[in-house]
């Protein structure tokens, strides 16, 4: 098998690719080579089987070499195996992303703000991707895990990449030749104001705290000076309260 020779087993993307092989192959697809391998390499080992005791690691060893004289035009005949879309051409050597990556670049590319249904996220990947016959069952399967984690959103069976979820946002991008200096100098120039501010409001309440202080200590003088003319007046009134006794009884001496 001349195609397997040059590109090795499994390889079948780019033995249809290849200028050498596409004629020839113009009408098989990958499962189609991969089945024919298969059905290939069982043969072989049944035959050596029947025929010798050769380790069966020693017999796929020697199915998986062929000699390039087969053509291969008589190396592929399954014509009943189910053909999958070529259209992508040499893009189907790239590596398909995963499932999930594959369905949130759908819903970020159809845009649409009621979401997009089942149909129009497998017409898109389909169109974009190769993918397996059990893609559609697959994919329902991880529309319904990604809504269940949350990701996704389900209304009347549109699908939406959840607003939080973005908490898996895409960070944004760094733009070229954008300084961040200007955002620091300004974030700088707002703390300095926000101090400023602090210190004015501080001193104003010390301010206030001291002038309450001195009011407060005025009021104890004053209340101390009060209570002084209080004593002196209560020795005052004592001291005439003794002068008219006095006088008193003088009074009544010389009435005698």
């Amino acid at each position: 098998m001349a195609g397997v020779a040059k590109h090795g087993p499994g390889k079948w993307k780019n033995i249809l690719v290849d200028s050498e092989f596409a004629d020839k192959l113009a009408s098989r697809s990958n499962v189609d080579l991969k089945d024919k391998w298969r059905n290939m390499g069982a043969n072989h080992e049944q035959v050596s089987g029947d025929n010798a005791m050769t380790p069966k690691g020693k017999a796929t060893a020697a199915s998986a070499v062929r000699p390039r004289t087969q053509t291969s035009s008589a190396a592929f005949v399954s014509k009943d195996s189910v053909n999958e879309k070529l259209s992508q051409g040499p893009q189907n050597a790239k590596s398909v992303p995963k499932y999930n990556a594959m369905i949130l670049e759908a819903l970020s590319s159809i845009k649409d703000c009621n979401g997009s249904d089942f149909g129009a996220i497998m017409r898109f990947i389909e169109k974009k991707y190769e993918v397996q016959q059990s893609f559609r069952r697959l994919l329902s399967s991880k529309l319904r895990k990604l809504v269940l984690q949350g990701t996704l959103e389900k209304v009347q069976k549109r699908y939406k990449i959840r607003l939080a979820a973005s908490g898996t946002k895409t960070p944004t991008p760094k733009q070229k030749g954008v300084n961040s200096r200007p955002l620091q100098k300004s974030r700088l120039t707002i703390s300095a104001e926000t101090v400023e501010d602090a210190a004015k409001t501080a001193a104003d309440k010390i301010a206030e705290a001291e002038n309450k202080s001195f009011v407060a200590a005025e009021a104890v003088k004053e209340s101390e000076r009060v209570s002084r003319m209080a004593e002196d007046a209560d020795a005052l009134l004592m001291h005439l309260k003794e002068v008219f006794e006095q006088w008193e009884d003088n009074g009544r001496q010389h009435n005698f």
